[in-house]
């Protein structure tokens, strides 16, 4: 199908907005995208919205349409189904700006990793498989927010949505042959609620992987750092990069104790930043924690120590489970939750509860989940013809 031959609505004002709106306010289905840009800015700004239904296709400029409450109320609405590919992304969007929590989703990447497909996979690969159409992507990281738009850009644009209603059909086909139907709904039921796009503020300074080797001190400055150049970006509009390279975290981390000068002295830190910030690189050094500092580094994940063998049952029990998914057709990304896991090869006391409830405690099965929670008494028995895996009485 080419999109040459596609006819479609630019709706550029409130009026032709309202006219997509009756038109397609009691439909069954849409499918749904966005272009946006992200670039050297706090909040992204979406910049195209592509939207396909039973009535045709249409792209709507949210920066020539202001007010696209109607629009988001379609959204919102239980009765029509949105299909979308990596919809979380633009999902977590609109919660973020504008608290949208949409109703009644099907996501063909989350779809098609319960049937064969990796997890995450392309949208192009999903069309080239599902639809036997090649499709280019020379405009992936185009400046969507410049006007009027290339005619290439909106083709572009377009197959972004034109493809989805058949991929839907596809992949809910080939769910129910292989009875996973259940188990994407759970998933998709989870772009549903407003805990799926809350933000952790203090997940990116616990997951450092600096963090285990400073003292507390230095561990709620990292913290604070983190926050402080996160909060002055959102409070400026800029990309956090532009606030403080994050390549520069570790140096400052290395020398804050030894003071100004050492920042100074250091030569990848440039001059510029430690005049212009040092005053506050040093009150958030010397401030007094918080008990709420101190309830965040509880999250800490614990270092794994040299040569532990700790890990070893575990990486056992995951590379069983990568061959099981490889066997049954499912998506090793999509079952795993690598930050967990890794807490697990690490800390042997810590157990994933994700993994023993919902489809994954179906999927996993109750021998495997019984060795997970178990595997610091994990036995293999190595026999002339055969291998014996048991949870030993130690």
């Amino acid at each position: 199908m080419a999109t040459e031959t596609i006819d479609f609505v630019l709706i550029e004002d409130a009026g032709a907005l309202q006219q997509f709106i009756d038109e397609n306010s009691k439909v069954d289905w849409m499918s749904f995208d966005t272009e946006f840009v992200g670039e050297k800015r706090y909040v992204t700004l979406i910049c195209l919205i592509q939207v396909g239904t039973e009535h045709g296709f249409y792209l709507i400029d949210p920066l020539k349409v202001k007010d696209l409450s109607a629009f988001f109320r379609m959204l919102e609405n239980p009765s029509i189904l949105k299909i979308t590919h990596a919809g979380e992304n633009d999902y977590r969007l609109l919660y973020r700006e504008h608290k949208i929590l949409p109703k009644n989703v099907f996501d063909t990447q989350v779809a098609a990793s319960f049937v064969g497909y990796k997890f995450p996979a392309s949208f192009r690969s999903l069309v080239e498989g599902e639809a036997g159409v090649y499709l280019r992507k020379g405009y992936t990281v185009s400046n969507w927010e410049s006007r009027p738009f290339n005619p290439k850009q909106l083709k572009y644009a377009l197959d972004d949505v034109l493809y989805l209603k058949g991929l839907w059909e596809n992949l809910s086909s080939k769910l129910e042959k292989v009875g996973r139907t259940a188990w994407a709904n759970e998933e998709f039921a989870k772009m549903e609620k407003k805990e799926h796009y809350e933000i952790d503020y203090y997940r990116e300074a616990l997951s450092s992987n600096m963090i285990n080797r400073l003292s507390q001190q230095d561990q709620v400055f990292l913290i604070r750092l983190y926050e402080w150049r996160r909060a002055t970006a959102e409070r400026k509009n800029y990309s956090k990069e532009m606030v403080l390279s994050g390549k520069l975290i570790g140096p400052i981390m290395k020398n804050i104790n030894s003071g100004k000068a050492a920042l100074k002295n250091h030569r990848r830190i440039p001059n510029f930043v430690v005049e212009q910030f040092w005053d506050k690189f040093n009150a958030l050094h010397q401030q007094k924690i918080t008990d709420e500092e101190r309830e965040a580094l509880k999250n800490i994940p614990p270092s794994l120590p040299e040569n532990s063998g700790q890990e070893t049952p575990m990486e056992l029990i995951i590379l069983l489970l990568k061959m099981k998914c490889e066997k049954e057709g499912m998506a090793q990304g999509q079952l795993f939750y690598g930050s967990n896991i890794k807490r697990m090869k690490a800390d042997i006391n810590f157990f994933d509860e994700k993994l023993s409830a919902g489809w994954r405690k179906t999927f996993i099965g109750e021998a495997m989940t019984h060795w997970m929670m178990n595997r610091d008494k994990l036995e293999v028995d190595f026999q002339r013809a055969e291998c014996v895996i048991r949870i030993g009485e130690g």
